[in-house]
């Protein structure tokens, strides 16, 4: 027994010391700190798709949550009796990605892989973008991507799945990935993860939701040629209370000028103009005149007193603007000579002289009229022009389908702006159109589609939903426009 004993002990050192895997051993799946997958060829990126909430589909948790890379569904947890436990065992599916902390795991063996080979499904679901790429995304010709299926597509110019009807917030989605200076700061999360927010903010899930959507909309190695803005409209579900929905239609115009001032307060932004990305790209500045109008039933002598007094004098108003409404002339009630109805047109110009501070416009309220003047003191980088096409009334909604003739390049605001400002930003007042939302068919029945222009090639496409095709920059002209952004052009 004597000698037994240090023998067994030897030998139980010996087991102890023996070395991990040799490369030419053959490696078991059982050993937990073995880091090589055998399954890894049943993984099915055809079905892979991270756009949509990251909950578990049996439980409706938010906690720990994997992906099974065989099936795409989503299962909380990978320990004995989780449901992503379960569904290995029960569906032998055994590759797992934790939607959270990007790694991936073998089940029902419970080890990490580690393997190069699926760093394409981690970018899938987190695309990071650095500077240098960024900075290339309007300068050098753009390169087409292929998805798994072999399908062409072009990064920023992708389909936007509609869900039942939120094609109106779709087109405004569209619109604002191509506004350079927004996507370039949503497309690095570091630029707003630093922001101080009180605990419990989670207004700040927007903010997150609208970066995840733009660096996957202009990922270049996408699974698929579309991307499902899910995630992204449940947040705005959420934080309009219901305000805006994916199953009724809206007006983009009420969703746009909300979902900008919403992002702008998430960021921490407060009056000031360079408070937050939103106002840096978007704020302009105006002085509103306002001139209360005398009772029509008093005689002159009467008027002339009431105007000589304080409340019916000028009242000036300093203000900031998001976006400018246009107001379209009435179209005409009657038919040509064919028996035919004449579709109206106007000149942009003629819409814009609105705000060259000379032209008035009666305003009525249920006690008062005002007449009211606008003159724009300075132009943002980007203008917001919102054509308002749609007026309502006692019995229904009238939709007004006068064309607007504007041209794509060069449109020079430099003649709404008021006297003084004209020689300070006279060099600066030439803007180039970068979108264009349309509104086809009735007032409430209608649907919505965007032309949007990709700066690197210079092609302009028109997107509605799913679709996407190129356009002419003459036929966008045609169209019935309801919102444009516009980009000021540094001068040649």
């Amino acid at each position: 027994m004597e000698q037994t004993q240090p023998a067994a002990k030897r030998a139980k050192l010996e087991t102890k010391q023996k070395p991990l895997l040799e490369e030419d051993e053959t490696p078991s799946v059982f050993n937990p700190k073995y880091r090589v997958c055998p399954y890894l060829d049943t993984i099915n990126r055809n079905l892979l798709d991270f756009d949509f909430e990251k909950l578990c589909s049996i439980s409706l948790t938010r906690i720990n949550v994997y992906a099974c890379l065989v099936c795409g569904k989503y299962f909380q947890g990978r320990g004995t009796n989780t449901h992503a436990y379960t569904h290995s065992v029960g569906e032998a599916h055994h590759v797992f990605l934790n939607l959270h902390t990007l790694r991936f795991y073998c089940l029902p063996d419970n080890y990490e892989i580690i393997d190069s080979s699926l760093d394409d499904i981690k970018y899938v679901l987190n695309p990071t973008f650095l500077r240098n790429e960024i900075s290339k995304l309007d300068q050098l010709q753009p390169k087409h991507s292929r998805t798994v299926d072999g399908v062409l597509y072009l990064p920023g110019v992708v389909g936007l799945n509609n869900i039942k009807a939120n094609d109106y917030c779709n087109v405004v989605l569209h619109a604002l990935s191509h506004v350079s200076p927004l996507r370039d700061y949503f497309l690095r999360e570091q630029n707003y993860a630093t922001i101080k927010r009180p605990p419990g903010d989670s207004m700040f899930t927007l903010v997150q939701r609208f970066g995840e959507l733009m660096r996957k909309m202009w990922n270049p190695r996408n699974f698929k040629a579309h991307v499902s803005p899910h995630e992204m409209l449940q947040a705005v579900v959420l934080w309009s209370s219901k305000r805006f929905q994916i199953t009724e239609q809206g007006d983009p115009i009420d969703f746009l000028s909300w979902f900008l001032n919403t992002l702008h307060r998430a960021l921490k932004g407060n009056k000031q103009p360079n408070s937050s990305i939103l106002y840096k790209i978007f704020l302009g500045e105006m002085k509103i005149y306002t001139r209360k109008i005398p009772p029509v039933e008093l005689d002159d002598s009467a008027k002339q007193q009431l105007l000589a007094t304080d409340e019916y004098k000028d009242q000036v108003e300093h203000t900031n603007f998001i976006y400018l409404t246009c107001d379209l002339p009435p179209p005409p009630l009657f038919t040509d000579e064919f028996r035919e109805n004449i579709i109206p047109q106007v000149n942009l110009y003629q819409l814009l002289g609105k705000f060259n501070g000379s032209a008035e416009k009666e305003y009525k309220t249920y006690k008062d009229n005002f007449m009211k003047r606008f003159e724009i003191t300075r132009l943002p980088q980007f203008i917001i022009l919102y054509i308002k096409r749609f007026t309502k009334n006692t019995f229904f909604l009238e939709k007004n389908p006068t064309i607007v003739n504007f041209p794509i390049k060069n449109v020079d605001f430099g003649d709404i702006l008021g006297m003084k400002q004209r020689d300070k930003e006279l060099k600066e007042t030439k803007y180039n159109l970068v979108a264009n939302i349309v509104h086809d068919g009735d007032p409430k029945k209608g649907t919505y589609r965007v032309h949007i222009l990709h700066k690197a090639n210079g092609q302009w496409y028109e997107m509605q939903d799913l679709h996407v095709t190129e356009i002419l920059p003459q036929m966008i002209t045609l169209t019935e426009s309801y919102i444009q952004i516009y980009e000021r052009c540094a001068e040649s």
